[in-house]
């Protein structure tokens, strides 16, 4: 599921295809300690712009986030030439910004005004710790202060920030130590989400909130009309980009690397895609008969990858017919073009999937579906990693509306499957109201219905661990839930 689905609430919209892919790798980047200007993968992105810039547009979408705007929003204001090094240094803060703030609490117990707060907070997430820092934390403090200087908005405080920011410099071993009695502090998360995981996963709680605050890898999809895993892999080796392989159609990457570099991309040999979000169209599609000619809906489709690999598990010529649906025009646009790029087709409409009396009729011939995939709007808690704004924006009361639609389109989408056919039900969300919670309240009510062997809830992080893929014995995946539901056959 794309997080951004207009079927979600609107304020607060994590969007999966603004992932950190030019951060992930922990590189500790060198700086100039006269000037602050990087001479590192930040820096090169933003054409050698002064520390002190970087830092105070990673403040300006900090404060931003903080009132409600997304992360992909916030970075969308930032200059082009300072975005991806931006980027890199918002998700970093986001990702330790539970720490930052209860850090800033010791140094300045009364709330100082949202700019002033939101460049402290940038300052101290991304120097707390040395091992970690993006810079050198001396450095970090000269140039946040320098920031502080350089802007309207700030300029009066800027001597409260360096006396702040020099005494965390002094002090910066008791203060975190500190800090990290708090649980917000120590799992930068909110203390209603850390609640809900040891309420739904007591045994593995821990686990999803450290791999939370980790960069996510880097997975490929590589289209088996076109390669495969095994020969993308030699392909890359020899360009000396060392991968792994994952799942039936996944190879991982030991580094990310831009999309454009990877062979074969443009062409529509590969596209990125999580290991998880790749065990959507096997599970769906499995045991299906590839000559016959079946009718498969994609519903809350954009981007499209899932509909893309609905498209290529076919396999050229077979006689398929493939509908994919998404409420937002412009989003739908995104299928479009990835579909294009990896040259494949299908129909696609604008539509409610919730209303299929708005275009199941008219556009689909009132048909039953043989197979359905619902990749239905949640709250992301499954891909935080990715989206480290998305801890922060969520509220609990989220949960339970987005509850309420998963339910409505369930309801929706059932009558839909023919009688034998199949619907698999997935979110990107680790909350079992999300997942098996609403599994189980709709067999309830669905007696035609059953449960085929599914994963149920995806834990994300080390394969090693508990819920992990059980064949992706070398890689990693983001937070998935999946249960495939199968409806009985015509009497």
């Amino acid at each position: 599921m794309d997080p951004t689905s207009s079927r979600r609430p609107a304020p607060r919209r994590p969007r999966p295809d603004a992932a950190d892919r030019s951060v992930r790798g922990g590189v500790r980047p060198p700086a100039d300690a006269a000037t602050g200007a990087a001479s590192s993968p930040v820096g090169q992105a933003a054409h050698g712009a002064p520390l002190w810039m970087l830092l105070d547009a990673t403040a300006q979408a900090l404060q931003a986030v903080r009132s409600g705007q997304s992360g992909t929003t916030a970075l969308a204001a930032v200059d082009g030439a300072l975005r991806p090094g931006v980027q890199a240094l918002l998700f970093q803060a986001l990702r330790h910004l539970g720490l930052a703030q209860a850090v800033r609490r010791q140094l300045a117990p009364r709330n100082p005004p949202p700019r002033v707060d939101a460049l402290l907070c940038t300052a101290l997430a991304l120097a707390w710790d040395p091992a970690q820092a993006p810079y050198e934390p001396f450095t970090l403090v000269n140039q946040a202060v320098e920031a502080a200087k350089r802007q309207a908005a700030t300029q009066p405080q800027s001597a409260f920030i360096n006396a702040c920011l020099r005494r965390f410099l002094r002090e910066r071993d008791a203060l975190v130590a500190a800090a990290q009695t708090d649980p917000v502090a120590r799992w930068n998360h909110p203390a209603w989400w850390i609640d809900r995981l040891r309420q739904d996963h007591p045994a593995h709680w821990q686990q999803i909130l450290a791999a939370n605050n980790r960069h996510a890898p880097m997975a490929l999809r590589v289209s088996m009309q076109k390669s495969t895993p095994a020969q993308y892999q030699q392909v890359l080796a020899a360009i000396n980009i060392e991968s792994s392989l994952v799942g039936s159609t996944g190879v991982e990457l030991r580094q990310p690397v831009p999309v454009q570099q990877l062979p074969g991309f443009a062409e529509g040999t590969v596209s990125v895609q999580d290991a998880a979000a790749q065990q959507a169209a096997p599970l769906l599609l499995d045991g299906l008969d590839r000559a016959a000619p079946l009718r498969v809906l994609d519903a809350c489709a954009a981007p499209g990858g899932k509909t893309a690999h609905i498209l290529e598990w076919a396999g050229a010529g077979a006689p398929w017919q493939v509908t994919a649906l998404e409420v937002d025009a412009q989003r739908s646009q995104r299928i479009h073009d990835t579909l294009q790029r990896l040259q494949l087709s299908a129909q696609v409409l604008v539509a409610d999937a919730a209303r299929p009396q708005d275009w199941w009729t008219q556009h689909c011939g009132g048909e039953p579906f043989d197979a359905i995939l619902l990749d239905a709007p949640c709250t992301a808690s499954g891909i935080v990693r990715r989206h480290p704004d998305v801890r922060w924006l969520r509220r609990p009361t989220d949960i339970a509306q987005l509850s309420r639609l998963q339910a409505q389109l369930l309801a929706a989408l059932w009558p839909l499957v023919k009688p034998g056919g199949r619907l698999l039900y997935c979110t990107c969300s680790v909350f079992r109201a999300e997942g098996d919670e609403q599994v189980q309240a709709f067999l309830a009510h669905n007696t035609d219905a059953r449960l085929l062997p599914s994963p149920g809830h995806l834990i994300p992080g080390n394969p090693d661990k508990a819920g992990a893929l059980a064949e992706n014995p070398s890689g990693d995946h983001d937070g998935f839930f999946y249960a495939l539901l199968q409806k009985s056959p015509a009497a």
